[in-house]
């Protein structure tokens, strides 16, 4: 396997690489760079790019957005000769590459329409989408205010305040467990997605569902910023979205606490009835019409 695509492969899994969107692009470059770079036969083509696909999918399981990268970009191939199976490979990645920055383009400016002036919105962990529509807002000249979750363990938070903070916005970052403290200074919450199933439950961030309880328990509005290729198609057919869980190292060193079992689940889910609407790059739909989507929109395949 090329170099190049275990360095990329690697860097999703050990979380070098974060984000759903930032995750699925990089398994496109990755596909773009093995064609590129094969050299062999058309058979071996094949099953390379068998052996990369598996490779790619099993560095992080409960991201789909990087699955249907994956399928987007493979079962997207044509021809019947190497040059033409690798170029269309190439072109493919490219084009879903291209696809997704302007799907976040989108959302940003779809998303920004339904912030008030003088708005105080609430974000969590690091989504590009999230963002996008947080700073499309600041740009339009709306006055905002932000805070942000510092996002335990991997302080994803952090580089949402940074980004912010760079923009000009009025951000002020918050420890995970103040959300319900500070719900009551909050007029709209808005956050990314990893995986959006069937049913319209989100899979996001760990911590994400406590924080749109508190949300429906004060009455404000929680929004999901994500792109199409963030809809599972699997789940459509009864598969059901693996939560991922982490070393126990990323909180703590175990070999500290003696008799003492540790959890680190990276994703939850939060369920229809606690999401308002999401922003995606075709509109800002209900939860409850995600199968819609998937049935409409989504044509990047499932695995069997």
């Amino acid at each position: 396997m090329h170099p190049r695509v275990v360095e990329i492969g690697e860097g999703i899994r050990e979380m070098k690489i974060r984000g759903a969107g930032r995750i699925a692009r990089a398994a496109a470059e990755a596909l773009k760079v093995f064609a590129e770079n094969f050299q062999g036969t058309r058979e071996d083509f094949t099953r390379e790019l068998e052996e990369v696909k598996k490779y790619l999918l099993s560095t992080r399981p409960t991201a789909v957005s990087l699955r249907n990268a994956v399928y987007y970009v493979i079962n997207r191939m044509e021809g019947d000769t190497l040059d033409s199976m690798r170029e269309s490979v190439v072109q493919n990645a490219e084009n879903f590459i291209a696809m997704s920055h302007e799907a976040v383009k989108r959302i940003g400016k779809f998303g920004a329409e339904r912030i008030r002036d003088g708005s105080t919105i609430l974000t969590h962990c690091n989504s590009s989408a999230a963002l996008e529509v947080i700073i499309q807002a600041h740009r339009s000249g709306k006055e905002i205010k932000v805070f942000n979750t510092e996002t335990r363990p991997w302080l994803q938070g952090h580089i949402t305040s940074r980004i912010l903070a760079k923009e000009g916005v009025d951000v002020t970052m918050i420890v995970d467990s103040a959300v319900r403290y500070f719900m009551r200074d909050i007029d709209i919450v808005i956050v990314g997605a990893d995986t959006i199933a069937s049913n319209g439950a989100v899979i996001n961030k760990i911590g994400t569902s406590q924080i749109a309880l508190v949300a429906h328990e004060a009455r404000v509005p929680f929004m999901v910023a994500a792109e199409t290729y963030k809809f599972s198609p699997e789940t459509v057919i009864g598969k059901l979205v693996e939560i991922e869980e982490r070393p126990a190292e990323e909180i703590a060193d175990p070999s500290e606490f003696p008799g003492v079992k540790f959890r680190n689940p990276v994703f939850d889910a939060t369920p229809p009835e606690y999401i308002d609407a999401i922003i995606t790059e075709i509109g800002i739909i209900s939860p409850y019409i995600a199968y819609q989507i998937i049935k409409e929109v989504m044509q990047f395949g499932v695995e069997s």
